[in-house]
């Protein structure tokens, strides 16, 4: 295997060997991952916080089971248990030993600093992901997840490889540290420009992994590390992976519409149609087999109809599926036990009629006597509202969503389409109004960077102003001395805070042109914290300071 890292040593090989599993039963226990309730789904920023007993006591086992991985990392604590696998964090001890080329975020803080400065910085503890992939996992899931981690390696908002160990039997992938927050504690205080942001991350990365004909299988909230200060997120957890077109069969949704209505009208289903019978009373064939892989409630309507030619396109409606637990409030939205409730959970909103079409699609049957399911289904906006509680009395006002949240609606539809052939990909849903509005948020209120002079370094730090976009979207900061060059002209027109602390050693990596503007400002008030606040945001009630006019 290609390695990941470049190593001043080899890496270790991971031999793979077949196991000796039938194939029924390897689909049984290989296709489910964790309730998104049961699961682990945030970080924290200390890297000294109290660990558990019973957490301690793994760690001992793993440096214990697995020879040598102390000399090389010091794990700190648990942060991810699910079906396949347990992550920890921790410290890389051979962190400069290495080229770190996946580490952005060191990229970024040292992109300010002088040479010093980023020396020292050097040594700062560096946190990585350790994935330990449980030993009952089949060999091949575990190469063909590290195979596609490798090939994802410069995606942009996809987690990468670092690098990966076995001993034994035991493999473990070692990969970036991300601090992001859970889930459950964001999503139902998201406005939909918060939305707008999420999403566009997430569907940058999903183009990246879509493009490389690769199918995530298990997006979920969980599997996408969000860091909503910074509004960026890396999709994580590629263990139900595959590659598209793999283990295809012919499906009746790959067929023209002229050649499938010919197929349906000369099929078992249509003769005990003719005949008044439900089903046939000798049925020789087959039973369909296809992959299932996914979590419980984000899986597509053609995965849960055994479609044998799969695309890209379950992740979209996954995506759907989140948005949809956004708008309504409601996590997770479906919660079913098993395939046929899922169905028919899909069925409420969708309504029979749309569900027998789908089934058709992929060759199916799909019929159900339950009185509560509806012909025509609801109206996604009357779902949310009910979620919501704002479909009110009969005798109160009736109550509308929003502007915003009808936009958001009409991106819902494009995502929740039950034929995979229609709904939209991801290279699509980052051209849609309801994501381009993102950028358009973004330009209209420019990132100009808080210019921070300490001691040791020079720290960008940025707040709500304009900032030049890159190729793929994401935002990025004017420069800092392009920021105090500009001063005179600039603080007449934006509400910029440039904070500057009393003892400045390192001033002299400013140009003497930038001197020129910044030292008149140096007479500012003094804050209570010992730094000079040129400008206050008058919006601001964090900072206290004088407004220049």
């Amino acid at each position: 295997m290609a390695k990941a890292r470049t190593l001043l040593r080899p890496a270790e090989h991971i031999d793979v060997h077949e196991d000796d599993i039938k194939e029924e039963d390897a689909e049984e226990t290989q296709d489910e991952s964790m309730d998104p309730l049961e699961e682990s789904g945030h970080t924290v920023d200390s890297s000294d916080e109290e660990v558990e007993d019973a957490v301690q006591e793994d760690m001992a086992r793993f440096e214990e089971t697995f020879v040598g991985i102390n000399k090389r990392f010091r794990l700190i604590n648990r942060i991810g248990e699910g079906t396949f696998s347990t992550v920890y964090k921790a410290e890389d001890l051979e962190y400069k030993n290495y080229s770190n080329s996946w580490d952005i975020d060191e990229r970024e803080n040292t992109k300010w600093m002088s040479p010093r400065s980023r020396k020292q910085s050097s040594r700062k503890p560096h946190y990585v992901a350790i994935k330990k992939i449980y030993v009952t996992s089949s060999p091949i899931r575990i190469f063909n997840e590290l195979e596609l981690l490798y090939d994802l390696r410069d995606s942009d908002s996809v987690c990468p490889l670092i690098t990966a160990f076995r001993h034994l039997d035991q493999v473990v992938a070692v990969l970036p540290y991300f601090q992001h927050r859970d889930f459950r504690d964001y999503y139902r205080d998201m406005k939909v420009s918060d939305m707008r942001l999420y999403f566009r991350s997430l569907f940058t990365a999903l183009k990246a992994v879509h493009r490389k004909g690769i199918i995530h299988r298990d997006v979920k909230p969980t599997n996408f590390l969000y860091n909503t200060t910074q509004s960026r997120g890396v999709l994580v957890d590629f263990g139900l992976a595959e590659r598209q077109g793999t283990d295809w069969h012919n499906c009746a949704c790959d067929l023209t519409d002229e050649d499938r209505h010919y197929r349906i009208s000369h099929s078992v289903y249509a003769q005990t149609q003719a005949a008044g019978t439900s089903y046939p009373k000798n049925d020789t064939r087959s039973s369909r087999r296809a992959n299932r892989a996914g979590t419980r409630g984000f899986r597509a309507p053609e995965v849960l109809l055994k479609c044998t030619q799969q695309t890209c396109s379950i992740d979209i409606w996954s995506v759907g599926v989140i948005l949809l637990t956004m708008l309504s409030c409601r996590f997770p939205f479906f919660h079913s036990a098993d395939d046929i409730d899922a169905l028919l959970e899909i069925t409420t909103i969708f309504g029979r009629k749309k569900m027998r079409e789908t089934a058709l699609l992929h060759g199916q049957v799909f019929e159900t006597n339950v009185p509560s399911y509806s012909e025509g289904g609801h109206s996604l906006e009357k779902i949310i509202l009910w979620c919501t509680g704002r479909t009110g009395d009969k005798t109160m006002p009736k109550k509308e969503l929003d502007e915003e949240e009808k936009e958001a609606v009409q991106f819902l539809y494009r995502l929740l389409e039950c034929n995979p052939a229609k709904r939209i990909t991801a290279a699509e849903a980052l051209e849609h109004p309801f994501l381009l509005k993102a950028y358009e948020e973004s330009n209209s209120h420019e990132r100009v960077i808080f210019v921070l002079l300490s001691r040791r370094n020079l720290r960008p730090y940025t707040t709500n102003l304009p900032s030049q976009q890159t190729a793929t979207g994401t935002s990025r900061p004017s420069s800092a001395m392009a920021v105090a060059q500009q001063w005179p002209h600039l603080h007449r027109h934006f509400p910029v805070v440039i904070v500057v602390p009393v003892v400045i050693v390192e001033l002299v990596l400013l140009s003497s042109s930038t001197l020129k503007h910044l030292l008149p400002y140096l007479k500012a008030p003094m804050s209570s914290k010992g730094h000079r606040l040129l400008v206050q945001r008058p919006q601001s009630s964090a900072c206290s300071g004088v407004t220049v006019q």
